[in-house]
């Protein structure tokens, strides 16, 4: 059974990595004038990059869900490895 479980994860976080980073391709009209609609008549401004250089909030987050993933299934099984036979 576990191995079904752990196949199972896998997959599923497998096409949830593939389903966030997927981007559709734009749909393409066939005519000239809705394209028409589409045309900005000014320019539209750069993006400003918000991100500060040296900045580790993603990876502080990304470590402390790693630790809670190896942390809680520890601590959950402590007791059962605590009891004797």
């Amino acid at each position: 059974m576990r191995p079904i479980i752990t196949v199972g994860l896998g997959l599923v976080l497998a096409l949830f990595s593939a389903a966030l980073t997927y981007s559709a391709p734009p749909t393409v009209q066939g005519d000239l004038i809705s394209a028409g609609l589409f045309v900005q008549p000014t320019t539209t401004p750069a993006p400003e990059d918000d991100s500060v250089i040296g900045s580790t909030d993603g990876i502080i987050v990304m470590g402390l869900i790693i630790a809670l993933i190896i942390v809680v299934p520890v601590l959950a099984r402590r007791k059962s490895w605590i009891e004797p036979h």
